[in-house]
């Protein structure tokens, strides 16, 4: 009977444990787990500071009952500590602080990524007792939770904005709080065009967040007035101040446990990992926010995301049993609510297809999300990336009200993507189509054909 140890409670953990319990049910399993809130969905926090999603308990994509109810062991409020590698046993530290050892036959670690703080002074020293927050965690959410319902802050800084800063700067401002939402780049959501970024911009002030761009944030320090944020702007100093300040600026991958036990670093100082998910270590496999992504167009990347991290653990879970499933890799498809509006994107910008040798050309357009006489059509705006040479698909962005299928529309680029398909292919996909709900033509295909209208156009123009 084979042994099989995991590290991590999260999406690659878990997903890693519930393959393996598939597809062998003789097989032991036993998940080691630094907290006590298993396969708990840390994407939904926001909606839980919204009041959508309520109580706390329902982020549990399953309750830990339901979890063991497969045949998994797990061990809770316990934190891997070490590896012994050639005696195959890995070293754990208890809920009362004792050493163990827990013997494997293959051992699949899955501890995730860390809040970055991105060299702001004062994040190291500052947390929740003084009014300083992360959102990475369930004991994260517990914290904030507590501070919001004790001190009832009345305005908030949010330093980033990307996908969580926009989530929580909405939460906060429907609990009634001032935000103020400070942003590194030209734009918020820096995984889109600043011309589609603007949009968003525009969104979040009309609903009353104040958002500074180019701002770089150098430190944070308890004043009298309060919580204050320093940093530059248009090369000079900028303050301000406020009752919280949440930090979300990015996350750097988790890899002490690894590192220590032999396993080399890739792209972003992730766990390199082949495509299998081995490590290179004996009988030692990884998967999920702490390793190398494996990207169909750009090859080894670090791309930190949670839809990747259930597929890396659903492979390493097979393949630490005998299994012999390749990753097919990720195309960074995302999206995101803000307000009443959704963005998403899926593929290369121009910066990095060209980077990563390609030769692209994006093509700006709008399409209505279903025919105009029906009633309540709304534009999406479109960004669609092609390679000049062969037209083959090389990413697309998309901003559209909530309602207009956004997260579908970026879904069938995906898969255009994941199929190697041409810019111009997309226009013989057999798309559903009724007036309420798209065109004969959908909005995709709208925006796929002035994507060979404009590039057509372009190559005439340029001169030989």
């Amino acid at each position: 009977m084979t042994h099989l140890a995991i590290v991590g409670g999260s999406d690659a953990g878990i997903s890693a444990a519930l393959r393996a319990r598939e597809l062998d049910p003789d097989a032991e399993v036993t998940v080691v787990v630094a907290d006590r809130y298993p396969n708990f969905s840390i994407c939904g926090i926001p909606y839980y500071f919204t009041g959508e999603v309520t109580p706390w308990q329902s982020l549990a994509h399953r309750t830990a009952a339901e979890l063991e109810a497969t045949g998994m062991t797990l061990r809770l409020d316990t934190l891997a500590t070490g590896i012994d590698v050639s005696g195959k046993r890995l070293e754990v530290r208890t809920p009362s602080g004792a050493t163990q050892t827990i013997a494997y036959d293959e051992l699949i670690v899955g501890t995730g990524a860390l809040p970055s703080h991105a060299g702001i002074d004062g994040l190291d020293e500052l947390g929740p007792a003084d009014g300083v927050h992360v959102i990475h965690s369930m004991g994260d959410t517990f914290a904030l939770d507590h501070d919001l319902a004790t001190r009832q802050p009345q305005s908030a800084i949010i330093v980033g904005a990307g996908y969580v800063g926009l989530e929580m700067a909405e939460a906060f401002r429907v609990r009634g709080m001032a935000v103020t939402q400070l942003q590194r780049g030209p734009e918020v959501l820096s995984t889109l065009d600043p011309g589609l970024g603007a949009l968003v911009h525009e969104e979040l002030a009309s609903h009353g967040v104040d958002v500074i761009t180019g701002t770089i944030v150098t430190a944070v320090q308890k004043t009298a007035a309060g919580l204050t944020v320093t940093s530059l702007r248009d090369g000079g100093p900028f303050t301000c101040t406020a009752d919280l300040v949440l930090a979300v600026v990015g996350v750097r991958p988790n890899t002490e446990l690894l590192e220590r036990a032999g396993a080399t670093l890739g792209a972003g100082r992730a766990v390199a990992v082949d495509d299998r998910m081995r490590t290179g270590v004996p009988h030692v496999w990884a998967a999920g926010d702490g390793i190398v992504t494996h990207h169909r167009l750009l090859g080894l990347t670090y791309l930190p995301l949670g839809t990747t991290s259930h597929k890396q653990g659903r492979i390493a879970g097979e393949n630490a049993l005998g299994g012999d499933r390749a990753f097919p890799g990720s195309v960074g498809t995302q999206v995101v609510k803000v307000f009443d509006l959704v963005a998403a994107r899926t593929g290369l910008h121009d910066r990095d297809a060209e980077a990563a040798g390609y030769e692209p050309f994006t093509a700006a357009s709008a399409a209505d999300d279903h025919k105009r006489y029906y009633p309540g059509a709304h534009p999406i705006h479109f960004r669609v990336t092609g390679d000049q040479r062969d037209g083959k698909l090389l990413g697309a962005q998309l901003v559209g009200r909530r309602g207009a299928e956004i997260a579908k529309r970026v879904d069938t680029f995906a898969t255009a993507l994941h199929a190697g398909l041409t810019v111009e292919a997309l226009s013989d996909l057999d798309l559903s189509y009724t007036p309420p709900l798209g065109s004969p033509w959908d909005a995709v295909q709208v925006a796929t054909q002035e994507w060979t209208r404009q590039s057509l156009r372009m190559t005439i123009e340029t001169p030989a």
